[in-house]
């Protein structure tokens, strides 16, 4: 190789050597791995608390206390200005909560989707399974109820639970990717969705087919056997009887051995018979991004100028005869505002508009929530969110629902009037009798709930107030740990 020259000295080769050496480190350390790489490692060294998101909010609060004794200081510092974020937030989350989120074959969830047209025998779900189950966007919410935060308001359905709950938890501060350091295991399964797509099918072995096949999927996997089920959970869109009741159309998911070992969130629970059934709200229209969408709502609802003592919205039932009450009481009072929903008029088509709901009910004081179908209505919800008082004639309404939700002391924040008794005929009596201070603590109390009842935007970066989501995660941690413990 060096014939006819000189051979280099021993200490220019070793420099070469070095040289080529220091060049190659530094074009390993200068160039590292992938993002993607790198986000994996943190995802599986990280513990939940310290998992580095832009999409959760940096100011989520580690527990209930800690919320409880900053709220007041963080609502006037947020109304007031809007303070920088950093590009990268570090959210906080509740440390006993660790949420493992199953990544289930796409027939059970996602997969549904592609069907959108035929989820439902009534309506097209295309439009509504968009945007995470959020639904259309809402240009306007009417001009009496204007607000800048246009990008927080949604045409949701009122089934759509369960896929706006399975997008907050992708994004979620206490999602970890390693099952070992789970204390609970979603299953997002779009039950509702399904059951909903059978209601026509005749054959109780097809209509079953799918709730069968998630069983047998989840039992041969070992995150299942280490509590047989007991710190799993599934979120369900639709009400109980949909899942577990011998009239024609309904599922049987409930009534399968496996998912009776489960947690089941629901937005109607068995009242009766469900020990391991729990009540989470039907949404609403409002999914705010940030605390500051939050409370300029709340201000508005406090401010707004209430015209009306009580209202009523909705439609005659065959099997809620109170309603008809109702709707003669409301017709006669010129106290009340009433919404009929039956028909194809105009008027029936307003209850349609989330606009005109929201509007009759941020003009009430009281509004009226009776049963229908079912015990339960999406109403219950509208009008927290519109900072009207639910006047319940049924337990099963609310009460017995949404225990993780809702104050212990119902007069707080509600009017009970029994089904079964006089003060039924004579509601505008009734609702008279309240003290006017009384009327403000409960509707302030009203106003105060509207965040944990409310779903926020699952794409969103600064929610800083917990939501429906974060107060199930909550008190479900609180209840497994008593199974497993």
């Amino acid at each position: 190789m060096f014939s006819g020259e000189k051979k280099p000295p021993i200490l220019l080769r070793f420099s070469s050597s070095l040289l080529l050496f220091l060049s190659a480190a530094f074009l390993i350390f200068w160039f590292p791995s992938s993002p993607d790489t790198l986000i994996q490692q943190k995802h599986d060294h990280d513990h939940i608390q310290h998992h580095d998101s832009p999409h959760v909010n940096q100011n989520r609060n580690q527990n209930n206390n800690n919320s409880n004794s900053n709220s007041s200081s963080s609502k006037n510092d947020d109304v007031l200005t809007t303070p920088t974020k950093p590009y990268v937030t570090v959210p906080k989350c509740n440390q006993q909560v660790s949420v493992y989120v199953y990544t289930l074959p796409a027939k059970f969830n996602l997969g549904l989707l592609h069907n959108c047209h035929d989820l439902n025998f009534r309506t097209d779900m295309c439009p509504h399974v968009a945007n995470s189950g959020l639904g259309q966007p809402l240009a306007t919410i009417g001009s009496t109820l204007e607000t800048n935060n246009s990008n927080s308001w949604y045409a949701t359905n009122q089934f759509a639970a369960e896929m706006i709950f399975h997008a907050r938890l992708l994004n979620h501060p206490c999602r970890t990717y390693d099952p070992a350091r789970a204390t609970l295991f979603y299953v997002p399964y779009y039950g509702g969705l399904h059951v909903s797509s059978k209601f026509r099918e005749r054959n109780q072995t097809a209509r079953d087919e799918l709730d069968v096949g998630l069983v047998d999927y989840l039992q041969f996997q070992p995150t299942w056997q280490k509590q047989k089920g007991k710190d799993h959970f599934m979120a369900l869109g639709r009400v109980v009887r949909d899942f577990k009741s011998s009239w024609v159309g309904a599922g049987r998911l409930l009534k399968l051995a496996g998912v009776e070992n489960m947690s089941v969130l629901i937005i109607e629970r068995n009242p009766f018979n469900g020990s391991n059934q729990h009540g989470i709200p039907y949404p609403s229209y409002f999914h705010p991004s940030t605390w500051h969408d939050m409370s300029t709502w709340q201000t508005k609802m406090r401010e707004t100028h209430r015209r009306h003592l009580f209202s009523f919205i909705g439609a005659k039932r065959r099997k809620a005869a109170i309603r008809n009450e109702f709707i003669k009481q409301c017709g006669e009072s010129t106290r009340c505002m009433l919404l009929n929903c039956r028909g194809g008029n105009d008027e029936a088509r307003k209850c349609q508009e989330p606009s005109e709901v929201l509007k009759v009910m941020s003009e009430s004081v009281f509004c009226l929530q009776a049963p229908g179908d079912t015990f339960t209505r999406r109403s219950t919800f509208d009008s927290v969110l519109a900072g009207c008082i639910p006047v319940f004639f049924s337990p099963h309404t609310a009460y017995s629902q949404y225990q993780w939700y809702l104050p212990e002391e119902r007069s707080e924040y509600s009017v009970y009037i029994d089904q079964r008794s006089k003060a039924r005929k004579r509601i505008e009596d009734e609702l008279l009798k309240i003290p006017s201070e009384k009327v403000k603590r409960m509707r302030e109390k009203i106003i105060g709930l509207i965040p944990s009842l409310t779903y926020a935007n699952p794409n969103a970066s600064d929610f800083g107030f917990e939501d429906a989501v974060d107060v199930a995660l909550a008190s479900l941690a609180k209840k497994v740990k008593k199974f497993v413990d």
